[in-house]
């Protein structure tokens, strides 16, 4: 079957370097078009492989948060397409296949459908969090389905109660192996230990603070990884001899550092995994450090492929510049996507540092941090993230990011602030 999607590749930068310059940087925008855009009436995509939907089902889930998930888990399972392979997965301190009960996964059809919302209506909740044993589970049912998209959504209420090195060895044997996307619900769960999964797994994550809202929110996700059509896209950077690549990192919709996840591909190139894509469209900042050159010289420094992770198939490509100059006023201006980013990241730095100090008691660096992060948030028109702050912080000033700390912040807010801290709007205008 012919894979009607097609990747571009627009290259945004100032190619000009000052005399003695160095760093080369570029916000690469990576689109996805023609893809299946999901639902249920869509016809199945030869490309999706596999869902996998992990609930907490823990003591601390009893009342109106089992219900939630009961209805949550039902509303995922509705958005399934026919011919998805699927599982349900119930997690406590151990792992157990919930539908299909033999081992093995289904296939989405009405039947299915039907048995399995039967199956979680029985969902009860008796036991302790070992989140490592459900990652565990997932990565050998993964193993099963090679090829296509492979998703999950995790879902918890709680901290992980196994040893760090337990849930440590469990989500790195996953890596690579599906994408995921976590949701917290209620305040009692750990931020970093789900940034941690979503970050390694190339998902998301996010508070649910009313478990009513369970529901819709994972109709969105299901109905979103429906759109997937294919898997284990990379970026692939080359650097021309001496040059180096200093960081590559997603920006857009939400900030991800990829630097650490290169893997070499060739000479003088490494490949940076973006996951399963869809009908979408998405930011990288690169920056590069080449040796500097005379005023005239002109160089490659970079050349940004789109490859199918661990393949020579290239689906697109962009090139990215340097050129030395003595005029100050070409050397000197910024690329407004650069800046914009540039700014973005350092926002949800800002507000991860700012939270972190508030919650050690710190308060002189907590005012300071966030508010660098309200002058950050206003500066870039990132009217969300400037809303969830002033659930933390009195705004005196949001320019100079002159602000107070509030007394008595509900937890939820700061759970809120921090978990949606590396979402990001896109540049507005050109470059």
């Amino acid at each position: 079957m012919t894979d009607p999607s097609e990747f571009t590749v627009d290259v945004d930068q100032n190619s000009y370097l000052p005399t003695g310059g160095s760093q080369v940087d570029a916000i690469v925008t990576v689109t996805m078009t023609g893809a299946a855009t999901g639902g249920a009436t869509a016809p199945a995509s030869t490309g999706h492989g596999l869902e996998m939907i992990i609930v907490d089902c823990s003591t601390s889930m009893l009342g109106e948060k089992m219900m939630s998930a009961r209805r949550a888990t039902a509303a995922a399972i509705a958005e399934l397409r026919d011919g998805v392979s699927f599982i349900v997965i119930a997690g406590t301190d151990s792992a157990e296949q919930l539908y299909p009960q033999l081992a093995g996964t289904a296939t989405a059809d009405a039947g299915t459908r039907a048995e399995a919302t039967a199956r979680v209506a029985r969902l009860e909740a008796n036991g302790r969090t070992g989140i490592g044993a459900w990652l565990t589970l997932a990565s050998r049912i993964a193993d099963a389905h090679p090829g296509g998209v492979k998703h999950a959504i995790l879902l918890t209420d709680g901290q992980n109660g196994e040893h760090p090195s337990q849930f440590t060895i469990a989500l790195d044997a996953s890596v690579g192996k599906f994408t995921c996307d976590c949701r917290g619900v209620g305040t009692d769960w750990k931020v970093d230990e789900m940034r941690a999964i979503s970050s390694a797994l190339l998902g998301t994550v996010d508070i649910v603070a009313d478990p009513s809202d369970l529901a819709a929110d994972f109709r969105a996700i299901m109905g979103a990884a429906m759109g997937k059509s294919l898997a284990d896209v990379a970026l692939r950077v080359w650097t021309p001899r001496d040059a180096t690549v200093r960081f590559v990192k997603q920006v857009a919709p939400v900030v991800a550092d990829l630097t650490t996840r290169r893997t070499e591909s060739g000479t003088q190139r490494g490949d940076y995994p973006l996951g399963s894509w869809g009908a979408e469209s998405r930011d990288y900042h690169i920056a590069m450090q080449v040796t500097p050159g005379k005023v005239g010289d002109e160089i490659l420094a970079g050349r940004v492929s789109l490859v199918r992770a661990g393949s020579q198939e290239v689906l697109a490509q962009g090139l990215v510049r340097a050129i030395w100059t003595d005029d100050t006023a070409l050397s000197t201006r910024i690329s407004r996507g650069v800046a914009h980013y540039t700014g973005q990241a350092e926002l949800a730095e800002a507000i991860q540092d700012g939270l972190a100090a508030r919650k050690a008691g710190d308060e002189p660096t907590a005012t300071a941090r966030l508010g660098r992060a309200v002058a950050l948030a206003a500066a870039s028109g990132n009217d969300d993230t400037a809303q969830l702050l002033e659930r933390v912080v009195d705004v005196i000033d949001a320019p100079s990011g002159t602000v107070r700390l509030r007394a008595g912040v509900a937890t939820v807010d700061e759970m809120t602030l921090d978990t949606r801290s590396t979402k990001t709007i896109r540049v507005r205008g050109g470059s």
